[in-house]
């Protein structure tokens, strides 16, 4: 029922709320500070800690009918409203008088003590031990004070807002993948400081430098309550052949000058360690990009392509035969500047 600490505590200031604040304004109120003062998100921070603890105390109040119509009646009390004026005579009881009508010792005077009780000068029986609690239960017609009596529950202080088993903490841990292992997922076993093992799935498709949240993998949570998560920044190690842009797999592929020239149809390896058959059109040109559909990154709603970049390959050695071919090829190609655009480019 009544608490001392009510004389003290503006409910509806905690709670942001209006006096006259219906229930629907005082329970949207409560759960919007809730969630933002909640310890699991503040970890280690005592001040928002207590903010909830306060703020729930303020909720279980107001939320109450009977519980609230009694704090507004201590907090009129308290603050001399308009239904205890000054004592004196012929005039109404005044805040001593209210409660002396308790203890029957006209203008007697009520101090409290840092243990929580209360003396009360001429209450008969009363040794300086009466709680105020027992006092207030006796005007609002309810059973003593305290945390039970609040509504509130064991392990939160007497609040109404119990905390309950808290989460476990969140878990930070690091890892390098194989280039092929980032491509099509993999199963780690990590160790943590205190000598912990993890074992956890990496999803296909991870890219160098993602960070990744593996639910369930962090510190053990109290009784009753999840564990935290672990959360993992993947590095991964390049490849001799293969590259990565986005969903797409690159390669560079050589083919001869023959092959650029008059086409050809070439064997492209893939990751999973087939080929496949690309075509090469007549007069291909080094540097340019041919797609192979549906062997890149397998994602959750699409398939990347390997992407051939072509390379044509100059031999460095050529035999006589050789040379008279590409000497006549030469002598065809008399006058013709491949070069010619570039500097007119160049000088635009």
């Amino acid at each position: 029922m009544a608490s001392q600490d009510w004389f003290e505590k503006d409910f509806y200031a905690i709670l942001g709320v209006s006096k006259d604040a219906d229930a629907t304004a005082i329970k949207k109120a409560y759960r919007k500070l809730a969630r933002t003062h909640h310890p699991d998100k503040n970890p280690g921070d005592a001040g928002a800690e207590q903010k909830f603890k306060d703020i729930g105390e303020a909720n279980a109040v107001l939320s109450d009918p009977k519980q609230r119509e009694e704090y507004d009646a201590v907090r009129q009390m308290a603050h001399g409203g308009a239904r205890f004026t000054a004592g004196g005579p012929g005039g109404n009881g005044g805040f001593d008088d209210v409660f002396s009508a308790f203890g029957g010792g006209g203008g007697s005077r009520m101090r409290f003590d840092t243990g929580g009780g209360s003396s009360y000068g001429g209450y008969p029986g009363g040794g300086g031990g009466e709680d105020i609690n027992d006092l207030l239960s006796q005007m609002f017609g309810g059973a003593a004070g305290g945390a039970a009596g609040r509504g509130g529950q064991p392990g939160y202080a007497g609040y109404g807002a119990p905390r309950g088993p808290r989460k476990g903490a969140d878990v930070q841990a690091s890892t390098t993948l194989p280039f092929r292992d980032a491509v099509e997922g993999s199963t780690v076993t990590l160790r943590t400081a205190e000598g912990r093992t993890i074992t956890a799935r990496i999803p296909a498709g991870v890219k160098d430098g993602q960070k990744i949240r593996l639910r369930g993998k962090g510190q053990p949570g109290e009784p009753g309550a999840a564990a935290g998560d672990l959360m993992l920044a993947v590095s991964v190690e390049k490849h001799p052949v293969f590259g990565r842009e986005g969903d797409n797999l690159t390669i560079d592929l050589p083919v001869t000058f023959a092959e650029a020239a008059l086409g050809a149809t070439v064997a492209v390896p893939t990751l999973d360690g087939h080929n496949v058959k690309v075509r090469i059109a007549p007069g291909t040109p080094s540097g340019r990009v041919l797609r192979v559909k549906g062997r890149g990154v397998v994602g959750k709603n699409s398939t990347g392509d390997l992407l051939a970049k072509v390379h044509v390959v100059v031999p460095e050695a050529l035999s006589d035969e050789a040379r008279e071919a590409i000497e006549v090829l030469q002598a065809e190609a008399e006058g013709v500047d491949p070069r010619a655009e570039l500097v007119e480019k160049a000088k635009a």
